[in-house]
């Protein structure tokens, strides 16, 4: 996929373009965080209940486990770790 973007400005291009990137590049420093994060609540729930993340989340979500005490948790953290890896990935095939 190709996206073209045009950004109006008084500014010599690579000025905005060093802006552009800078913002990119600290996107990518919040999705990598977020990604380590969420992977690591999710580590210590897999430990916990003795299940991959992966497993926990098709089971969680078609009812075949019931959201008791922190499972609400995991669910989320899992949520989080596959949103964010997601964003990582788009943000890290920019170029400019």
């Amino acid at each position: 996929m190709k996206i073209i973007m045009e950004i109006e400005s008084d500014l010599p291009e690579p000025e905005v373009t060093e802006v552009v990137q800078a913002a990119i590049n600290h996107e990518k420093h919040i999705a990598k965080y977020k990604v380590n994060r969420y992977s690591m609540i999710c580590d210590e729930f897999e430990e916990k209940y003795d299940m991959n993340s992966n497993d926990f989340r098709k089971k969680f979500e078609v009812g075949e486990i019931v959201d008791e005490g922190d499972l609400f948790d995991w669910y989320a953290a899992k949520r989080g770790v596959d949103h964010w890896k997601k964003k990582l990935e788009v943000l890290s095939k920019i170029t400019i």
